[in-house]
């Protein structure tokens, strides 16, 4: 009977070894990671930083060429402000020429002749969207017109309005060229 007893004691302890070799076997297997998991890992999270990176440059470059787009635009928009500019005393000259009393025939010619090329000047700049700021009688706005002199408010000019426009200013679309000159009403 002790022999059985020993048997089945020797039974059981290396039953119990094989199930802590076994458990063992897993514990180091679980910790033991494959190699091609840790690759697919870094793979993985290699592919999802250049996935950002490729995401954020397809933005960026979007915003440069919405911001090329708009600075063309803007270009456009006000491409002849320096020409227009300069040719503004030109006009001015011309509508003093025209201001000059014509007697003779000989004058009265030349008169209609610089006239034909102040219509034409104006036509151009128009047709440029240079437009001439004439707010005689208007709401004074100093972003559009430069009081140059005041003179008192009567029934006629109330306060704070144009009386005249000593020299005209121009807009090339919603940006002022050259404020107005005027005198205006305190």
């Amino acid at each position: 009977m002790a022999d059985k007893q020993k048997d089945q004691d020797l039974k059981n302890a290396k039953e119990e070894t094989s199930k802590t070799d076994k458990k063992a076997e897993k514990k180091t297997a679980e910790k033991k990671v494959d190699p091609k998991d840790e690759k697919i890992k870094d793979l993985t999270a290699k592919n999802a930083d250049l996935e950002d990176k490729f995401l954020r440059s397809q933005a960026e470059i979007q915003n440069m060429n919405n911001r090329h787009k708009k600075e063309v635009a803007g270009m456009l928009k006000y491409d002849g402000q320096k020409l227009s500019t300069e040719i503004l005393p030109v006009l001015d000259n011309l509508e003093r020429a025209l201001k000059v009393e014509a007697t003779d025939d000989s004058s009265k010619q030349l008169k209609k002749g610089i006239e034909m090329v102040q219509q034409h000047m104006v036509k151009a700049l128009e047709d440029n969207h240079v437009l001439a700021i004439d707010n005689a009688g208007e709401k004074f706005d100093p972003a559009v017109a430069q009081a140059v002199q005041t003179v008192p408010a009567d029934d006629d000019h109330k306060k704070d309005t144009v009386v005249q426009v000593l020299q005209k200013g121009y807009k090339l679309e919603d940006r002022v060229l050259r404020p107005a000159m005027v005198v205006v009403a305190q």
